[in-house]
């Protein structure tokens, strides 16, 4: 069952995650596929593309395809990217049968909560990389770098408003998976709607990152990309650019 975030409330959404906070790392996530692919004409699989905030950037130098599990979030990025591939699908198990430039898996890598998911997807990036392109995983945190935090989003659009308070805790760290509550008040005219969701999302050693995605055929290094926008700590100031060899 998908998170209330993604079903329930997709409505509300771009309320909680505005597309023009995406700018930046947009940026950061473009460069690095360029430093491995070059210029020119590329394209570009985003893997757990959601509403389509990165593609709103990335679509301007990139020939993208979007898959996510969800359709209703797919359908936001529809009526956000119009000129953009859509394509429903598991970033685990997707196979297009083609393979782009680039691959993109940003923040929907949380949700795999196991080693034997991660390889899933890893494999996944993988096969629809050409030889010679680029992956590009963001996870927001490894074991090493992961803090209980909190922060409050808020978002208003005419008679809607969205208040929310993200919560960020481990409660096993033996296991491999935090969890996030988020609490949200959600006011439609005069009307308030109070509503719990929890998110528990992945969190594995830096060296397991590194040791799947090599073991899945890449060659796996750094990029530096920007923190957001300090409303949450530091979260993974490094993700994973990763090369599959020509």
């Amino acid at each position: 069952m998908l998170p209330a975030l993604y079903d329930r409330l997709v409505p509300w959404y771009y309320l909680l995650d505005a597309t023009a906070d995406h700018a930046e790392e947009a940026a950061v996530f473009a460069a690095g596929f360029r430093e491995v692919i070059g210029p020119g004409p590329a394209t570009l699989l985003e893997l757990g593309a959601g509403a389509g905030n990165n593609a709103w950037f990335l679509k301007r130098e990139f020939a993208c395809t979007l898959g996510d599990l969800s359709p209703a979030m797919l359908t936001l990025s529809q009526a956000l990217n119009p000129e953009c591939a859509h394509v429903v699908g598991d970033l685990r198990t997707l196979r297009l049968g083609q393979a782009f430039d680039a691959v993109l898996i940003h923040d929907a890598i949380a949700y795999v909560t196991t080693e034997a998911d991660l390889r899933a997807a890893a494999a996944t990036a993988f096969a629809h990389t050409r030889p010679g392109g680029a992956a590009i995983i963001a996870p927001d945190c490894t074991r090493e770098t992961f803090v209980e935090q909190s922060a409050l989003h808020e978002g208003a659009d005419g008679e809607r408003a969205l208040r929310c308070l993200e919560w960020m805790w481990d409660p096993d760290p033996a296991d491999t998976s935090y969890t996030v509550e988020y609490a949200f008040l959600l006011r439609d005219g005069a009307a308030i709607e109070a509503v719990h969701d929890r998110h528990v999302e992945g969190l594995f050693p830096r060296a397991t990152w590194v040791r799947v995605f090599t073991e899945a055929g890449f060659v796996v290094g750094d990029l530096a990309r920007p923190l957001g926008d300090g409303t949450i700590e530091a979260f993974a100031d490094q993700v994973f650019l990763c090369r599959r060899p020509a």
